[in-house]
């Protein structure tokens, strides 16, 4: 009976792992899951440091200030807040950007087309979503190649398909065939034909912004978006101490029209700010007060997510790390600083400079991770296919990054502690020195006790080696081509359709292509 028992576990162990058999591992793929953290985020700093920390950021935004560059609007707003403004440069008395970040809110809802993929931001949700940004992609069959809007459109329907992002991402990879100034119309389609879950809209223009904005107007309708968020922009401070025209004139697109941004100072330590930690927190805390601050002045109470990219350089060689003890006890003081704001928190997920999926990878990727989760992200960017520092989007990461994205579903789960799980009756159907693997309560719980990965490889050496010694990257290979293969586009009305098809073709007919 045990014996029989084992053997049929082993047989449905075998038949998830392998991306060729006939039955799918993806039938339930299209079911939203929605993340609600049971475990408390970890509290490094104490009261004291904390206040060191935010009387730094302060300090710089007093005597230091902030440029704002070419955007008189911007400067204007700054000014009548209580802002000292001299030419471009804006300096803040102590206290004065956090008080103008109190009317953004600690929680806001994001729609999906489908209302099944609506989430909530903020609170105890923990929301997941692609990569952002790379110009390659590369996988087994092909290498490392720059991407094409095929690759984008991929990424997006893998996302769609993966039960477990959220989020359909932004930019999850830079389709260099299509001109600079064009290119964000295919996106915006892209992201709106080809999945129903919320998504990033064009930040690199103000106009592309408004454009993304107008597309998305089409689908949900002005009325709606005016008290609905459905897109977002990803809003990055040109670190140190910066806001170029383009980053305000898009954050102020989407505020504007009560969308959401997420606002990212950049920094690298010992380029973009000094070498040491501390100042990097504080200055990163100033940097994004600032940003958030704006987007108030335009719109109070305009959604936004307080967030952060701060990591560390080889000062060697100038390259960036990722998963470093110093970047993951940074992202553990940025989490308390932005909890006593009161706002989401936005952090990095499976980051690494490697270029390959091999060790290194993805001992940089869940330590980078696991510094967001402890830290209490709220909103965790990069979650699936970074590659090269974020300079290529892999094919075989993304999906293995999916495997541990559902693992972080279990995990943030937490234990419950009620009669079924304690397994009395379990005690009471084996005894003592049985086995329990054949008794009724291992059959009844067997399928949700525990998180069951599909790529992972746990049989034994002689069965991994009949079925040919694959590795995790070539079984992810072979695993992103069956999601892709099984993909069913979402329905949409064609009307809306045929409208957003016009929409692009008449912005692309009004100006001459640009490369660069």
């Amino acid at each position: 009976m045990h014996r029989q028992v084992t053997d049929n576990l082993r047989t449905r162990r075998r038949r998830r792992i392998d991306p060729t058999c006939n039955n799918s591992t993806h039938s339930h793929s299209l079911q939203p899951k929605k993340l609600i953290r049971k475990l408390p985020a970890y509290q490094m700093l104490d009261e004291s440091s904390l206040i060191q920390l935010e009387d730094q950021a302060d300090w710089i935004l007093d005597q230091i200030g902030i440029e704002i560059r070419n955007d008189e609007e911007a400067l204007e707003l700054f000014r009548n807040a209580g802002a000292r403004v001299s030419e471009q440069r804006v300096k803040f008395e102590p206290g004065l950007a956090r008080s103008l970040c109190q009317t953004a809110p600690s929680m806001f809802e994001m729609h999906g087309r489908d209302p099944r993929h609506t989430i909530t931001i903020g609170g105890d949700y923990v929301v997941l979503t692609p990569s952002y940004g790379p110009p390659f992609v590369t996988d087994l069959d092909k290498g490392r190649r720059y991407a094409t809007i095929v690759d984008f459109q991929n990424f997006i329907k893998l996302a769609y398909i993966s039960p477990w992002l959220h989020h359909s991402g932004g930019t999850v990879c830079e389709p260099v065939d299509i001109a600079v100034n064009k290119r964000h119309l295919d996106m915006v389609y892209s992201h709106l034909r080809y999945s129903t879950k919320p998504f990033m809209g064009s930040v690199t223009a103000p106009e592309r912004a408004q454009d993304s904005i107008e597309m998305a107007r089409i689908v949900f309708g002005r009325n709606f978006m005016e008290q609905h968020c459905v897109i977002q922009g990803n809003i990055n401070v040109n670190s140190p101490l910066v806001f170029d025209e383009v980053m305000t004139g898009a954050l102020k697109a989407y505020s504007r029209a009560n969308q959401g941004i997420v606002l990212s100072p950049f920094i690298l330590g010992g380029a973009m700010g000094p070498v040491t930690q501390p100042a990097l927190i504080a200055q990163a805390h100033a940097e994004a007060m600032v940003g958030i601050a704006l987007s108030q002045l335009v719109r109070p109470g305009a959604p936004v997510v307080y967030g952060n990219f701060l990591t560390t350089l080889n000062l060697k060689t100038g390259a960036p790390t990722f998963g470093t003890p110093q970047a993951v006890l940074s992202t553990y003081a940025i989490g308390q600083l932005c909890r006593r704001l009161g706002l989401p928190l936005r952090c990095g997920g499976y980051l690494t400079a490697a270029k390959s999926v091999d060790g290194q990878a993805m001992q940089e990727s869940i330590d980078s991770m696991n510094a967001g989760i402890m830290a209490g992200a709220n909103y965790i960017l990069h979650a699936a296919g970074w590659l090269e520092g974020g300079l290529t989007m892999g094919y075989e990461k993304f999906v293995i990054d999916l495997e541990n994205c559902g693992a972080l579903h279990s995990l943030l789960d937490g234990l419950t502690i009620d009669e079924n799980n304690l397994a009395k009756q379990a005690y009471r159907q084996a005894g003592p020195g049985e086995n329990f693997l054949g008794v009724p309560h291992t059959m009844e719980n067997f399928k949700t006790a525990n998180y069951m990965a599909d790529l992972a490889d746990t049989q034994s050496f002689e069965q991994w080696s009949e079925q040919g010694s694959l590795t995790i990257e070539q079984r992810a290979n072979k695993h992103w081509k069956q999601m892709l293969a099984e993909y069913v586009m979402p329905p949409m009305d064609e009307s809306i359709n045929q409208r957003l098809i016009d929409f692009i073709q008449q912005k692309k007919q009004a100006v001459p292509d640009q490369w660069y």
